[in-house]
């Protein structure tokens, strides 16, 4: 991983405290109000995680520093849940798009007839055994495999696939597991994307849009399937990987976004991609967003020609 640039820091002689998260009630007792709490986190001195909570940008993100957000606004008999509960189970890709630039209400429920009504929260009433509740440090969250099935059922099938993916990622839930587990909400709302995403996770995906793209290859049923982080060995013992790729043919597909594959990574991308080519005579189509999202996109038309060309070019050897 390449390093990024510094980031501001908090001036500790601030009025706020900057080796913990504050809530804005307790920045406005200080004297510290929200135009001020604005224009420092656009400064990139404070982090927004969720509505109402703030704290200094220089702590690094850890699970004790996920607890210590939620405890200031989740209720001791709430249940952390979907994307927020990925969020905490170490699974921040999971967020919704654009997460990371306007800020997100956690996902909690609590007992029936306790419905939150806060505005920091989205919130209601959800069927949870037993069994699909784990505490950590005093808060209550949905087990990493209740968390898959959750979002796997009710979100966007796009980013159900994603979120399948980042949970097993961070957890050692495996996809047997997955889809057996899947029969639990059989006649519930999602069941039959759950049914058929749970076969398609896998832990290998490094980004969200990787898992999509891989969902677009994966629609396109003729087409050999895939294997995600395709290992290839480099120059001088180094070993690369393409996101997407079938060895037998030759042919990858990678997706760059601009939160994965900033400039700080084009040099690398460009060496690597540039080795496998006249090296390893891959053929790498690069795709991103607006390739697999939106009206526009033809991430089925790219893949298709490609793996087209490939085959081309393997007949007239």
């Amino acid at each position: 991983m390449l390093p990024r640039p510094m980031q501001p820091w908090l001036d500790p002689c601030a009025s706020i405290p900057d080796d913990r998260p504050f809530t804005r009630a307790q920045a406005r007792a200080e004297g510290v109000h929200g135009r001020q709490l604005l224009e420092w986190t656009r400064a990139g001195l404070l982090a927004h995680p969720i509505h109402g909570v703030y704290h200094a940008r220089q702590l690094p993100d850890s699970l004790g520093l996920r607890l210590a957000v939620l405890r200031l606004v989740v209720p001791e008999d709430a249940v952390v849940t979907d994307r927020t509960a990925a969020w905490l189970l170490g699974a921040p890709m999971a967020l919704a798009p654009g997460d990371h630039l306007v800020v997100p209400r956690v996902s909690m429920f609590r007992p029936p007839g306790y419905r939150l009504r806060n505005g920091l929260a989205a919130s209601g009433e959800r069927m949870l055994d037993d069994d699909e509740i784990t505490e950590i440090d005093g808060i209550r969250v949905t087990t990493p495999l209740r968390t898959a099935c959750d979002l796997g059922r009710l979100l966007h099938r796009d980013q159900a696939m994603a979120g399948l993916d980042q949970m097993l990622r961070v957890s050692r839930v495996g996809v047997e597991t997955l889809v057996a587990y899947s029969g639990r909400f059989r006649g519930r709302r999602g069941m039959r994307q759950l049914r058929c995403l749970a076969p398609l996770a896998d832990p290998r995906a490094q980004s969200p849009g990787e898992s999509i793209l891989r969902l677009r290859w994966v629609d396109c049923s003729d087409l050999p399937r895939p294997t995600p982080q395709l290992a290839v060995p480099g120059p001088g013992g180094l070993v690369y990987f393409l996101d997407l790729g079938v060895e037998g043919l030759r042919y990858a597909a990678e997706y760059d976004g601009a939160e994965w594959h900033g400039p700080d990574r084009r040099a690398h991308d460009q060496e690597r991609r540039r080795y496998l080519a006249e090296q390893e005579g891959y053929l790498i189509d690069v795709l991103r967003a607006e390739n697999i999202h939106g009206p526009h996109q033809n991430a089925e038309l790219v893949l298709r020609a490609g793996i087209a060309r490939v085959r081309k070019l393997a007949a007239r050897r």
